[in-house]
């Protein structure tokens, strides 16, 4: 099979990872107007753009962008990721803003922040060696 990339996919590599430092480095240096809210969104956007430009480099894309979607996506290219995929659900339980009917969000503590961040971390790391 030939793969046809999806240009500019070094954009979102890119985004993704200046979303994620400015998340650990706001988060490093105690940054206070910086909140567990937008620490998650931060991480957020983080593993979307990052998680994207992987599908794109690989000539996909995600379904819709929801953690569990972009999960999906992934998982078509490198196999199952069940210790990525608790993780990614986790973040998904935040914000589930995808339904019809209602629209449910849930505040991260400061304890959720720290996890938040790993996650973000990790899936940073995890795909850093794919998007060189």
């Amino acid at each position: 099979m030939n793969i046809v990339q999806i240009e500019n996919w070094q954009d979102y590599r890119r985004d993704g990872e200046q979303f994620l430092h400015t998340a650990l480095m706001a988060r490093k240096k105690g940054k206070t107007h910086f909140t567990p809210v937008i620490l998650y969104n931060l991480t957020g956007m983080a593993i979307e753009k990052l998680i994207m430009a992987y599908l794109m480099k690989n000539g996909d894309l995600a379904e819709n962008h929801t953690m569990g979607d972009l999960l999906d996506a992934l998982e078509r290219h490198t196999g199952r990721q069940p210790q990525l995929a608790a993780k990614l659900r986790y973040l998904d339980s935040f914000q589930e803003i995808c339904a019809l009917d209602s629209v449910t969000i849930k505040i991260p503590t400061q304890e959720d922040t720290e996890i938040i961040l790993a996650i973000g971390q990790e899936v940073h790391d995890f795909l850093a060696p794919h998007l060189s």
